[in-house]
């Protein structure tokens, strides 16, 4: 998460949300200052990411389907994905291991194409993801002082990176209210770049090293 930070800024300073299979968030400044969290999954708090997401959408379209929940056309789109015709089939296939667990992640688009799609509960998981960026986000540029000034927000991992309306949206607009003067921006970048620049950060590189960084890693 902190390569994610470093290869979307020119100096160590903003904050970044990785959401991919996980979630994480990471603040700096130049000083030194940093803001972190433990970011090990629901017993410290986090909620979400690609292989989350995957979870809540399996969880809402069981219980649609059983009659416990409420109705979803993610009780048809998640077992459709995988050539079957119900949830109950899904969750046999799934605990079975006939369809191997790391096959979950690809339930995540099936999630954000239904709701494209419009299905009300689908977009309901949406947004919290959204609400979950931007909590973290506010946290991060709180315990650093730099709420009251512009500061970058930078949003990688798969899921932001791809840049889903919905998700990309709300949490634009959620930026505006709680942290006006942010500047979200996608990085797109190899997080392998931002490891580069934050060691040629800490030997001192001289100047030009890390824009030759950041060409090299472009081409």
């Amino acid at each position: 998460t902190f390569a994610i930070l470093r290869a979307g800024v020119a100096e160590p300073l903003g904050v970044a949300v990785v959401c991919g299979a996980g979630v994480n968030c990471v603040g700096m400044r130049p000083d030194g200052r940093t803001a972190r969290f433990p970011a090990i999954g629901r017993i410290s708090g986090d909620w979400g990411g690609g292989w989350g997401l995957a979870e809540e959408a399996l969880w809402h379209a069981a219980r649609a389907e059983d009659g416990r929940g409420e109705a979803t056309e993610l009780a048809r789109t998640l077992p459709a994905h995988f050539g079957l015709d119900s949830m109950y089939a899904l969750i046999e296939a799934l605990h079975l291991r006939r369809i191997e667990p790391a096959r979950r992640h690809e339930l995540t688009p099936v999630l954000f194409a239904t709701a494209a799609g419009g299905d009300p509960l689908a977009r309901s998981v949406v947004d919290r993801q959204a609400d979950e960026v931007v909590a973290m986000a506010t946290v991060a540029l709180t315990r650093l002082d730099l709420l009251g000034e512009p500061a970058p927000v930078l949003l990688g991992g798969s899921v932001l990176a791809a840049r889903h309306p919905q998700l990309d949206g709300r949490i634009r607009d959620l930026l505006a209210v709680r942290a006006p003067k942010a500047v979200p921006r996608v990085v797109t970048a190899r997080p392998v770049l931002g490891a580069v620049l934050l060691g040629l950060d800490h030997v001192g590189a001289a100047p030009g090293a890390g824009e030759r960084a950041r060409e090299h890693f472009a081409a």
